[in-house]
């Protein structure tokens, strides 16, 4: 989590100070603090390379095909001046990266030299609350690797029932 602040404004604890422990707080606090993740409409961030690629002006083509397949996006494509070479500056999501430089010397019959960089991060497409978007596959591969429950907890199991 980034960028996150919670403001507690009332606390209401046990009078005697000998039940005033962690035993008290820590769970009453971790079900209030996931309940106010869930409410605060909450987005995913994905890291994003920086990929520059030195190649021929002739196979240009296939690298932006590679690259829309990818979810990537060329950023800017400079010629080098007296040469045939092209130098592309492109952003690529770090999760789409795996057997990108294969794919690549493929699709250009290794005639591309691509270099990853770690660049920023972006916010992932979709809704993680919002069943089948990107987001909310990303969770649920996520949660079934930490052998969690399929799904994303309702609101309900983190408010106590009176």
């Amino acid at each position: 989590m980034r960028g996150c602040r919670f403001n507690i404004h009332d606390v209401a604890l046990h009078a005697d100070a000998i039940h005033r422990g962690g035993g008290q707080v820590i769970p009453t606090a971790r079900r209030v603090l996931y309940a106010c993740e869930l409410t605060a409409k909450p987005v995913l961030q994905e890291p994003i390379f920086l990929v520059e690629i030195q190649t021929p002006d002739d196979v240009v083509g296939p690298i932006y095909q590679t690259m829309t397949q990818r979810r990537g996006v060329v950023n800017e494509e400079l010629p080098v001046s007296g040469t045939p070479l092209v130098n592309m500056k492109c952003f690529l999501p770090v999760g789409e990266s795996f057997g990108f430089t294969q794919a690549l010397r493929a699709a250009t019959s290794g005639r591309a030299f691509p270099q990853c960089v770690f660049d920023h991060w972006d916010q992932l497409n979709g809704d993680p609350m919002e069943v089948d978007s990107k987001a909310n596959q990303l969770v649920e591969k996520i949660r079934k690797r930490k052998g969690l429950k399929p799904g994303i907890p309702p609101l309900e199991n983190f408010i106590d029932k009176l």
